[in-house]
């Protein structure tokens, strides 16, 4: 019994044995032959890098498929972690960049210059004081992921930090300021082997040659072919268009999830903003490779895909008309002082077919001439038909009518007496200029903009029912439009008391007029006088027809979104229309309007300011056209203007031009005419 026990542990022993020499060759079998080319490329293989290849942004174009905003090819300068000296060799780092800062001043090249510090004029160091947001830059700059400084720490304690932390010894200040700024931009954009950051944009053809037929003197620098925006006329629509700039640090960390890298550019404004995710491109990928002998390898494994294509409601032509003559106009009022905005609106739909700033300014000098820009008292940058808000003056007198017809309070018979001025609970108004125009109804007193007969309407209507209808116009609220806008102010008791003022009903009579606290964009009014000319229904505005998708082709159709509808009778949307087509054919404007072969009906208004102590008028004008079945509007306001129909001439030349020269334009029917 004992040898056969001791007989089985040695058979069991030795067939382990044997299965443990199988499994070990079996193993050999799979690496050293079967699987050898993966186990080498492994053992070879020290690291692999995924690099972002940026994409274009998506193009803009016009309604008609006119380029509005595009890119062009161009080169940028970057360091490449890979081939630049390792962080340990801060000196090495230093004589590269000062080589490339001597090629770039030679010629003539912009490079990064990010931070915030300066020499003053004694040569001493002070902070940058111009920029558009300096004061963040300086905060950046002193913070812990930056140079982990006090808050109070002076420029010179910047400075000696910067000098210390890169070791830039043996060069004066100026360079030294110099080389610390490509410095700074590699740490504040995370300067890695997966990021490369470039130092200088949009290159000359010789600095690209020198860098790449001496790699040694430029180690690291490398040409990467980037696509810059590009305007057909850097002119037109700036404040629709926009702009873009470098994505910052605080958008970065909320973006990055989305496919942001720290180098990308971002839409800062305008319509580059509000369609950002469309027009940002899907990056690319470059994958380099490192062995274990320094090797390096790289290759695209993922191409980028170029933004989608943004087509717009404007039409290029009657924007560029619309400015040139917004232009003509204020300068004629006042070439130093005035100011003015146009809309032009499809009624039927909300879109914006024209919409001009004056004074604009052009694309390719925003960057450049930011300060200027940003520091002129005329405020080019302002958009003053989205953002600049007006108190309207008699334009707003057909609200007031419809809230009055609409609730009974009158009908289109209705007359009160215009004697020029009257005493109201004690104190006197005057109607406009001080005339008398005796007995008027409304359609009389729209023609005329006789205050005495609204002031009547308004003390036996109400506050509360003008500011209804006035609300559901679309007064006092945002538009919808995609790029930024006022919400502008609605005259009400509310508001009235919430800025600590107490409403009176001298309030009320003037809001109905278009003063007190009424204060609105020419995009409102606009939208106001698109929905009283298609009966009624309100619609949200918007600058965006279509999107045209880049990896398909697929255009998606923006619809018309209804914002609110007015139930208003037909009498009373007959009775305000004829009192407007009397404005245009026997008022201020008619002078001008009967020159057009397409028949309108308007509104104009003033509301006085104050220039240096001395009384001046705003003038404002709502159009709709053709009056027998509306189709376009438009909105204007000129500052310093005498009276609205000094805007008469601009609308006009819009009018003719849609009429005469534009395929979207119907044929003019008139009523009662067989289709």
């Amino acid at each position: 019994m004992k040898i056969r026990y001791k007989s089985t542990r040695s058979t069991i022993a030795l067939v382990l044995i044997i299965a443990t020499v199988f499994g070990f060759a079996v193993n050999l079998y799979k690496i050293q032959i079967r699987d050898n080319e993966y186990y080498t490329k492994q053992n070879n293989t020290v690291d692999t890098y995924i690099v972002p290849i940026e994409a274009a942004r998506g193009e803009i174009v016009d309604r008609n498929g006119n380029s509005l905003v595009t890119n062009r090819q161009g080169n940028s300068i970057i360091l490449n972690a890979v081939y630049f000296p390792s962080a340990q060799n801060n000196k090495e780092r230093n004589k590269i960049i000062y080589n490339l800062i001597t090629l770039f001043e030679a010629n003539d090249e912009e490079y990064a210059q990010n931070l915030p510090l300066e020499l003053d004029r004694n040569g001493n160091i002070r902070f940058k004081t111009e920029g558009e947001n300096i004061e963040q830059d300086i905060t950046t700059m002193k913070s812990a992921d930056m140079l982990n400084l006090q808050p109070y720490a002076t420029a010179q304690n910047c400075y000696d930090a910067v000098v210390e932390k890169y070791e830039i010894e043996g060069y004066d200040k100026t360079l030294t300021l110099k080389i610390a700024n490509i410095r700074y931009e590699l740490t504040r954009l995370l300067f890695s082997y997966e990021n490369p950051v470039t130092i200088a944009d949009d290159v000359s053809d010789e600095t690209v040659a020198k860098i790449k037929e001496d790699k040694s003197t430029y180690l690291g620098a490398d040409v990467e072919v980037v696509a810059y925006r590009e305007y057909a006329d850097s002119t037109i629509a700036p404040h629709i268009l926009g702009t873009v700039r470098k994505i910052n640090a605080e958008e970065y960390k909320n973006k990055k999830d989305d496919g942001y890298n720290i180098t990308d550019q971002i839409g800062e404004s305008g319509i580059e903003q509000a369609m950002e995710s469309e027009l940002k491109g899907t990056p690319g990928e470059l994958t380099i490779t490192v062995d274990k002998d320094g090797n390096i390898t790289e290759e695209v494994t993922k191409k980028p895909i170029q933004g989608n294509t943004v087509v717009l409601t404007i039409d290029r032509d009657l924007q560029i008309l619309a400015q040139n003559k917004l232009k003509e106009v204020c300068d004629k009022v006042d070439s130093l002082g005035s100011a003015g905005a146009v809309v032009v609106e499809d009624c039927n739909s909300g879109e914006i077919l024209a919409a001009a700033s004056y004074p604009t300014f052009d694309l390719n000098d925003y960057y450049d001439k930011y300060d200027e820009l940003s520091k002129n008292p005329r405020n080019p940058l302002w958009s003053r038909f989205a953002l600049g808000t007006y108190a309207p003056g008699s334009t707003f007198k057909p609200i007031t009518a419809c809230a009055a017809l609409e609730e009974g309070v009158i009908n289109s018979s209705t007359t009160h007496l215009c004697v020029g001025q009257q005493e109201f609970f004690g104190q006197p108004f005057k109607c406009l200029h001080g005339n008398a125009h005796g007995t008027e109804n409304v359609t009389l007193a729209l023609k005329d903009s006789c205050n005495m007969f609204f002031y009547n309407v308004a003390l036996d209507t109400g506050i509360d029912k003008i500011d209804e209808y006035a609300s559901s116009f679309g007064l006092g609220q945002k538009t919808g439009i995609e790029i930024a806008e006022s919400s502008g102010i609605l005259s009400s008791p509310d508001n009235k008391e919430n800025a600590g003022g107490i409403w009176r009903i001298g309030d009320t009579m003037t809001t109905a007029i278009g003063l007190s606290d009424n204060l609105f964009t020419p995009l409102q009014l606009a939208n106001y006088c698109a929905t009283l000319a298609n009966g009624g229904t309100r619609y949200e505005v918007h600058l965006v027809k279509s999107i045209i998708q880049t990896s398909s082709g697929i255009v998606n159709e923006k619809s018309k979104t209804v914002a609110d509808t007015l139930d208003l009778s037909q009498s009373t949307l007959d009775t305000v229309y004829q009192g407007m087509r009397m404005v245009a054919t026997s008022g201020g404007p008619s002078f001008i309007f009967d020159q057009l072969d397409t028949n309108v009906a308007c509104k104009t208004g003033t509301s006085e300011v104050k220039v240096n102590g001395v009384d001046r008028n705003n003038g404002f004008m709502i159009t709709y056209a053709p009056y027998e079945r509306p189709e376009i509007v438009v909105s204007s306001a000129i500052e310093l203007a005498g009276s609205g129909s000094e805007t008469a001439e601009i609308t006009s030349e819009i009018i003719d031009y849609w009429y005469q020269n534009n395929t979207d334009a119907k044929l003019n029917q008139s009523v009662g005419s067989l289709l």
